[in-house]
């Protein structure tokens, strides 16, 4: 199940360019689809980015991982995770 309500697109289209290098998406709509093929997830905390990075076996460090390209801090306490 995905959670992206209007706050979580409206940061990913404000932010995009953190991932990739030209916009993918330029509407809700667009933003909605795009990071559902990309299996895009929004989780609530830290802990559960760590724990996500964790059960997909990637090696990171856990003092930087909020610094990871693909890790957007929307602001609210929750992260949106894209795999680029």
């Amino acid at each position: 199940m995905h959670d992206f309500d209007d706050d979580v697109l409206d940061f990913f289209i404000e932010n995009q360019k953190q991932l990739f290098p030209e916009d993918v998406a330029s509407s809700r709509e667009e933003a909605e689809a795009f990071l559902e093929d990309c299996c895009a997830v929004v989780v609530d905390s830290v802990d559960e980015v760590i724990e996500y990075f964790e059960e997909a076996g990637v090696d990171f460090d856990s003092d930087s991982i909020l610094e990871a390209s693909e890790v957007f801090d929307i602001g609210d306490g929750r992260f949106l995770i894209v795999e680029g």
